[in-house]
């Protein structure tokens, strides 16, 4: 399992440096998705790309921590908080494509998200081989993953409340 650990942040990089470069201007070019897509849209509404920066930054941090420390120390505890950032990150690519198809276009991500989505799913299904599920095991994971979608929820606070100062 080694040998995946130090992919996550790789992947991770790879992916939201197209949403850094793209998303202000997908938005600034398609102001007819706040009309359409309200909800989802709000959280983007207003952003600067160093406020998107920003968040990529702090949302890297638990996926270059955690994969880092899965690889010099190893330890059930670190895999399978490893294994749950990677399933939120894999979950994080899918969004992205039903979000295109779900707008009927490009979007910032999309080309990142199909090039890293099977690579994902691979490294998942090759890592359950050297996984050992239990009740433990299953609620780190399940621990890494909710840590994940607040850190996203903070990450978009963060956006908004710095990216407009920076």
């Amino acid at each position: 399992m080694r040998e995946y650990l130090l992919l996550l942040p790789i992947l991770f990089i790879f992916h939201d440096m197209e949403e850094i470069i793209g998303f202000g201007w997908f938005f600034r070019n398609n102001p007819e998705l706040f009309e359409r897509f309200p909800k989802i849209t709000k959280a983007y509404k207003g952003f600067t790309t160093a406020g998107m920066a920003l968040a990529v930054y702090e949302e890297f941090i638990p996926f270059f921590g955690i994969s880092l420390l899965a690889y010099y120390f190893e330890a059930d505890v670190l895999n399978a908080l490893w294994f749950g950032l990677l399933l939120s990150l894999t979950a994080h690519f899918v969004v992205h494509i039903v979000m295109s198809i779900c707008v009927k276009k490009y979007i910032p991500s999309l080309i990142t998200s199909l090039i890293c989505l099977p690579i994902s799913v691979i490294i998942l299904i090759n890592c359950t081989k050297y996984m050992i599920f239990n009740l433990m095991t299953v609620m780190l994971i399940a621990s890494a993953i909710l840590l994940m979608m607040a850190n996203l929820k903070f990450a978009h606070w963060l956006m908004h409340r710095f990216g407009s100062r920076l």
